[in-house]
């Protein structure tokens, strides 16, 4: 054999085990991950189940492997160069995992699982092919849930807004209206905004279906960035309507009728409108950009 040859050769046998050992390495992680993150993973399930606010938890996973499979042609092209480092992340995420469960802080627990999964990524098939799956492995973290110490800084300023809004239109509509803080004192009926008339629900499935949106319609990143970030005062507005709505109907009609329609369809009439407000929005701006994309074209 020459010496071409035999260095060929001796270069075959000191790559060739490291395929095998990385599929044994990944089998077991496997293993571990399931065993580990069990608890974790069906708590934050039954967190999807059992609280409206989010339930569109079910959706992202589907959507993140939905964009995924969308670009398994571009994912196979890319050839797969694993990185050592991802090994360190996959210890880090570790590290969080641990920090999590002894502090009783399950947002950074259920967040330590999508770190790994970069991880992962990183270490069996390299930085090209995690950067290529960046998008939908961004969109994970919408499907955790925050935590309630943030929950509150949210929601608490959004009853505000909705509160300060709806009485501005239902002055509007001839409905005397007074504004102490969230609750508005109108002559048939006190109406408080608590949490679950924040508008929070709203404004995540809201934003969440501007992302899917746009990811679907647009291909410039500018556009869904601009949807996304557009999906919030749309949801205030949608919320301020709802509001609204519910005050006119106790003041013209019955408080009775009020709370039923508050409690009962508000959800489903905030969301309504919504899509409505969005899709406004959305052909509103494709009507503003043809005039600036026709000059650019005669330019």
């Amino acid at each position: 054999m020459s010496e071409a040859g035999q260095a060929i050769a001796a270069v075959a046998e000191d790559v060739s085990p490291k395929p095998r050992f990385r599929a044994w390495w990944f089998g077991l992680l496997t293993v571990a991950v399931a065993v580990l993150y069990y608890d974790t993973l069906a708590r934050l399930v039954r967190n999807w189940w059992e609280d409206p606010n989010f339930s569109h938890g079910f959706l992202v996973p589907a959507f993140a492997v939905f964009v995924a499979w969308q670009h398994r042609s571009e994912l196979v092209k890319i050839p797969h160069r694993p990185k050592s480092w991802g090994l360190a992340v996959i210890i880090g995420s570790a590290l969080m995992l641990i920090v999590g469960t002894l502090g009783a802080e399950l947002f950074l627990a259920r967040c330590s699982f999508i770190v790994l999964l970069a991880g992962m990524t990183v270490y069996f098939a390299g930085f090209a092919q995690f950067r290529a799956l960046l998008f939908p492995w961004a969109c994970l973290f919408s499907a955790v849930p925050l935590p309630a110490i943030i929950l509150n800084e949210i929601t608490f300023p959004l009853q505000l807004v909705a509160a300060q809004l709806a009485a501005q239109m239902l002055s509007l509509f001839g409905v005397p209206v007074l504004r102490e803080g969230n609750i508005l004192q109108i002559p048939s009926m006190s109406m408080e905004m608590a949490d679950a008339c924040s508008g929070i629900r709203s404004l995540v499935s809201l934003v969440l279906l501007a992302v899917v949106f746009g990811y679907v319609v647009h291909a410039k990143r500018s556009w869904r960035v601009l949807l996304a970030v557009l999906a919030v005062p749309v949801a205030i507005f949608a919320n301020g309507v709802r509001i609204t709505t519910t005050g006119i109907v106790a003041q013209y009609w019955s408080p009775d009728r009020a709370e039923g329609f508050f409690h009962e369809f508000s959800g489903v009439f905030v969301f309504a409108v919504s899509l409505v407000a969005f899709f406004f929005v959305y052909r509103a701006l494709r009507a503003l950009s043809r005039p600036a994309a026709g000059s650019d074209a005669q330019s």
